[in-house]
């Protein structure tokens, strides 16, 4: 009998990276996957775009493990095209009782470079997607009689790292989202919690070339961004463990906690 057994898990950004290992996590611990990723070009970013091939090899690794999968090509900031994938995929599986509000992007610039276009787009996606989805989820999880909401911050969700302004705003929100749900949505028996990973080995977090010529021009601020135990970066599954953990009954009163998986970055 798997920890998450028969429940069924929607996973935004769930194309690859985090968001994949998210999934295939779930499914490996018994849980239906309702998926969602915009697979197509991102601006600004410094990092390879997401594709349809890379959601379409998810559903793949999902079904290898023979679990159903119901996976769209839908924009986290676009709320009617994720209401319908939701809707649609809770319609084809039954019910929702697990929520990973994992889609993100990071744009690296210091305060003179990052521009409004930047911001907006960074806050759109990591905050207001965040609230998008939450908020578009609940309604099931009410009928469903409760579950696990959990959301991607990052230590950038506790800290002020350098070079990330935009990123840093809308990680803090998510911890702000995350308190508001969970006091409001505990009396449906749902809890609320986020995770805050340090970096991770994913195509995002390989841009760390990108802080360099930043970190010459500001060396004070190096430090910020290393962690207590000896390792560059985790591994996407460590990540993923922490997700399990979270939605499962283990952590049936858990609720409000912001949970670090981030080798101790948040301590310097």
């Amino acid at each position: 009998m798997g920890r998450v057994e028969g429940k069924v898990a929607f996973v935004t950004g769930a194309a690859r990276g985090q968001g994949r290992s998210h999934a295939l996590r779930l499914a490996q611990e018994g849980a239906d996957i309702i998926a969602v990723d915009i697979a197509e070009h991102i601006p600004n970013i410094a990092y390879p775009s997401p594709t349809e091939e890379d959601l379409a090899e998810t559903v793949r690794q999902v079904e290898a493990l023979d679990r159903r999968i119901i996976a769209t090509k839908a924009d986290v900031r676009d709320r009617g095209a994720l209401k319908k994938a939701i809707d649609d995929g809770v319609a084809e599986l039954g019910h929702l009782d697990i929520v990973v509000a994992n889609a993100g992007i990071c744009v690296v610039a210091d305060w003179q470079n990052t521009t409004e276009d930047i911001w907006d787009q960074t806050v759109d996606t990591n905050l207001k997607g965040v609230w998008n989805t939450i908020s578009l989820t609940a309604p099931h999880l009410i009928e469903a009689g409760g579950g696990s909401m959990i959301l991607t911050s990052s230590a950038a969700g506790l800290k002020g790292l350098p070079f990330l302004s935009a990123y840093v705003a809308a990680k803090h929100g998510v911890v702000g989202l995350m308190r508001a749900y969970a006091t409001e949505l505990a009396q449906h028996n749902i809890r609320v919690n986020t995770i805050h990973p340090t970096g991770v080995e994913t195509p995002m977090g390989e841009m760390g070339n990108a802080f360099g010529p930043l970190l010459e021009k500001n060396p004070a601020v190096g430090g910020m961004l290393a962690n207590l135990l000896p390792i560059q970066s985790t591994k996407p599954v460590d990540q993923s463990n922490a997700v399990l953990f979270l939605a499962s009954d283990e952590a049936r009163y858990i609720t409000s906690l912001a949970m670090t998986v981030d080798a101790g970055n948040t301590q310097y």
